[in-house]
């Protein structure tokens, strides 16, 4: 069977040369004789790998070198604990709810001390990105809070808050290398790479040298903590080494791409694309408000359940795979990460053309 287009929000599309090298090294990796699947990650050949992928990560983001790049598991789940158990030393945070996986956090979070809720956009069922030029920050809080892009309801953050010299605190899972950033904008930036980076079980986290000590929640466990991993470059535990070595592929993949530049506007094109048809289309509707669509998954309905449904179950048998949107949006949702080709999403735009002329008839 040929390889279908992947439009699934997560694990999700890898890119296939990625896959490809990965399969050619799997019984012998780099004249080892064995796979990094069964590789001491104690070993010099495993140290490599490691050290390989976070200087590639460094280069394609331009971190600085007072901030540790950690590679952790446990999913973005367990961050929503990790964060304020080490992060909140006063014991208060501030929390800009716009989704499932930000609301989950800052629920968590109130486990720990006082988490605000200080920006919401629950009232339209997570449709936009609230305005976040004037929050009533809290004198007290350590940090202010946000998922960056809502993988469930399609939207995305294309200005940063206005955290008023307070420490930004980012879940860029669904958006992680999808455009530059400017990390010393943020205290620290984590996500899951399962959506854009590599495959699930590896958390990527980077965090600024000074918010990492020793003054913790009380009785916080020791791999629940920072420091912990931060002091032993990732290696105080055995890592998710095979999976560590599939993201150090692809930051050698982006980079011969061309770097962040070049895969920002490949996105946008993509985007631009999906976006400029729905928004002619008089069968389909897109769910986010315009000025805050994210570029990495798009929502998108009929407003009939069952034609939802046929068009989900057609698309499978075209070859276009993973477009069941969330149950809290319902619908569609294709997501266009960086491992989805341009030809990916003009074939779903044609076949989403062929289905709305067979519907509107």
């Amino acid at each position: 069977m040929s390889r279908v287009y992947n439009f699934s929000a997560g694990p999700a599309a890898l890119p296939e040369e990625v896959l490809k090298e990965a399969a050619a090294e799997m019984l012998d990796y780099a004249g080892t004789g064995m796979s990094v699947m069964e590789m001491s990650h104690r070993s010099k050949t495993f140290d490599k790998i490691i050290k390989d992928a976070e200087q590639d990560l460094r280069d394609l983001m331009g971190i600085p070198d007072n901030y540790k790049v950690l590679f952790l598991q446990g999913g973005a789940h367990l961050q929503f604990a990790m964060v304020p158990m080490n992060l909140m030393k006063n014991g208060v945070a501030d929390y800009i709810v716009t989704g499932n996986w930000a609301k989950r956090a800052w629920k968590e979070a109130s486990k720990f001390g006082k988490a605000n809720c200080i920006a919401s956009s629950e009232d339209k069922n997570f449709s936009y990105i609230p305005d976040c030029s004037d929050l009533p920050v809290d004198e007290d809080a350590d940090y202010v809070y946000i998922c960056q892009n809502n993988t469930i309801y399609g939207t995305q953050f294309h200005t940063l808050p206005n955290t008023k010299g307070k420490t930004l605190v980012a879940d860029v899972s669904s958006c992680f290398l999808s455009e530059p950033v400017d990390v010393e904008k943020y205290g620290m930036i984590y996500g899951g790479v399962q959506k854009n980076i590599g495959p699930a079980g590896v958390v990527i986290a980077i965090i600024r040298e000074d918010l990492i000590t020793e003054d913790v929640y009380p009785n916080t466990p020791t791999m629940l903590q920072y420091k912990t991993h931060a002091d032993k470059d990732s290696l105080y535990n055995t890592p998710p080494a095979y999976g560590i070595y599939i993201c150090g592929k692809v930051f050698k993949w982006l980079k011969k791409m061309g770097g962040l530049s070049v895969i920002k506007e490949r996105n946008e094109k993509k985007a631009a694309l999906l976006y400029g048809f729905l928004d002619e289309s008089k069968l389909f509707t897109p769910t986010a408000e315009k000025g805050s669509r994210s570029y990495m998954n798009v929502d998108f309905v009929t407003g009939d359940k069952e034609l939802d449904a046929q068009f989900v179950k057609e698309a499978e048998e075209a070859g276009l795979s993973g477009l069941k949107g969330h149950r809290s949006v319902g619908g569609m949702r294709a997501s266009i990460y960086n491992a989805v080709t341009v030809e990916a999403v003009e074939a779903l735009v044609k076949f989403m053309k062929e289905f709305e002329e067979k519907h509107s008839r």
